[in-house]
């Protein structure tokens, strides 16, 4: 199932592959060593499915495509989600979990969910990755591989890529493929601190740095940009969270050379294409082959031929005709859609919508504010009050904040976005992901 990819990478032979802080390998390398993984895999039948533990390097990258080669099912555990490791092995069912060459534990567990049997009757590989629902439950998609890879045979442009998501995110995956099915490099930084990726863009000349809105505010904090060599970089992309639109000002103006793309993707479709209107603009169209989108009463629904089969631990999502609610808020121009909110994060203010990127946008444009978080709390009169968490560049009090950020709001925003509660954070205001935590910290 992955011979094309296995070919079309022996064929670039000593070409840059991946570069990273424990060195660099080529396209040889990891085609060498992934058949070094195939034989170690010898004993696993077709079909199992196989946990491991790994982020960016030539082993995880090597194992994950010998796995795919034998018609497993992987499921990527990242070193982001170690908490849950527990949880995700049993909830995957793993007949195996590897934590290094020498440890192949078997776990005594047979899989037996209908998404795994389908697999094993079609002979295919597979793949499981966790995804947060509305609730804060961990769900568990289960793909087919070989769909999920059917995209990258399209011959795409090539960049020194920057890995930013993990090998169990979707997003990270498409990095991953894309880049080595095009004959790009993979750059791996020694941690995802804005000190640590800008040294590494630096070091290997990157020219795509693919990350999340709030990853880029985190950056243009810390001035690592100015105290580095970026010039390398060509495209930025941004992703997983709606940008607020201060945040890509500050980002056009600090990267007036390098092309801004908004990017789209869910753990359960797979990344769409798209095209933003310009750097400067947070319209965007998304789908391009093997995706159809439609949009009802504001929400966009996907249609995939790479969507996931189904959930391990939740109830098919997907309508009659094979369509997914994506649960995100957009506004139409056109062929154009503008991000606004997800569905479960809108703030119902007696019968007003408020949006929480609208208002956090506003909020990081005040002077000591290095981050914010804005979402709702139960009021016993609107029914909802907007609340925000606030991390400050530098301590202050919070009557003189509260009144200060009245005032900078009020020509900006209407009375009912305005937060009516105030907290301050000691610590960071996103997951492990680098997404939003919009609730109290």
């Amino acid at each position: 199932m992955v011979d094309w990819l296995l070919d079309g990478m022996s064929a670039r032979g000593d070409a840059p592959a991946l570069l990273g802080p424990d060195g660099e390998w080529s396209f040889a390398d990891i085609v060498e060593r992934s058949r070094a993984w195939s034989h170690q895999l010898a004993p696993i039948e077709p079909g199992a499915v196989v946990t491991f533990d790994g982020d960016y390097g030539l082993e995880t990258i090597a194992l994950l495509l010998a796995l795919a080669g034998n018609r497993n099912v992987a499921v990527p555990l990242s070193r982001d989600v170690a908490a849950h490791h527990d949880a995700f092995r049993g909830l995957s069912q793993a007949a195996y979990h590897i934590s290094g060459w020498d440890c192949v534990r078997k776990t005594g567990v047979s899989p037996s969910h209908e998404y795994y049997l389908r697999l094993r009757q079609q002979d295919k590989p597979g793949l499981v990755l966790f995804t947060s629902g509305s609730t804060g439950v961990n769900k568990a998609a289960v793909h087919d591989l070989a769909a999920l890879l059917d995209k990258f045979r399209t011959p795409r442009p090539a960049y020194r890529t920057l890995a930013f998501l993990q090998v169990d995110h979707i997003g990270g995956l498409n990095t991953l493929f894309h880049t080595l099915a095009n004959g790009g490099a993979v750059v791996a930084a020694a941690s995802r601190t804005p000190q640590d990726v800008c040294a590494a863009i630096e070091r290997h000349r990157a020219e795509l740095l693919p990350t999340s809105p709030t990853f880029l505010n985190l950056l243009l904090l810390s001035e690592e940009h100015l105290r580095r060599d970026l010039s390398s970089l060509r495209l930025i992309t941004y992703g997983t969270e709606p940008m607020p639109a201060s945040t890509l000002a500050r980002v056009r103006a600090a990267f007036p050379a390098v092309r801004l793309l908004q990017t789209y993707g869910l753990s359960e479709l797979g990344i769409l294409r798209s095209q933003s209107r310009d750097s400067d603009s947070l319209w965007v169209r998304v789908g391009g082959e093997g995706f159809d989108t439609r949009i009802t009463d504001g929400r966009l629904w996907i249609r995939a031929h790479s969507a996931m089969l189904g959930y391990l631990n939740a109830p098919s999502p997907f309508d009659a005709d094979g369509y997914f609610d994506t649960g995100d808020l957009v506004e139409c121009d056109g062929e154009w859609i503008r991000f606004v909110g997800r569905v479960n994060e809108v703030i119902n203010v007696g019968g007003n919508k408020v949006f929480p990127a609208e208002v956090e946008s506003v909020l990081m444009e005040m002077e000591n504010v290095a981050d914010a978080t804005v979402y709702g709390e139960a009021s016993p009169i609107t029914g909802k009050i907007v609340s925000t968490s606030v991390l400050l560049s530098t301590p202050e009090p919070m009557d003189s904040f509260k009144l200060r950020m009245r005032r900078f709001c009020e020509s900006r925003l209407a009375p009912f976005q305005i937060p009516v509660r105030v907290r301050f954070s000691d610590g960071p205001l996103h997951n492990e992901r680098f997404k939003r935590r919009r609730s109290p910290t």
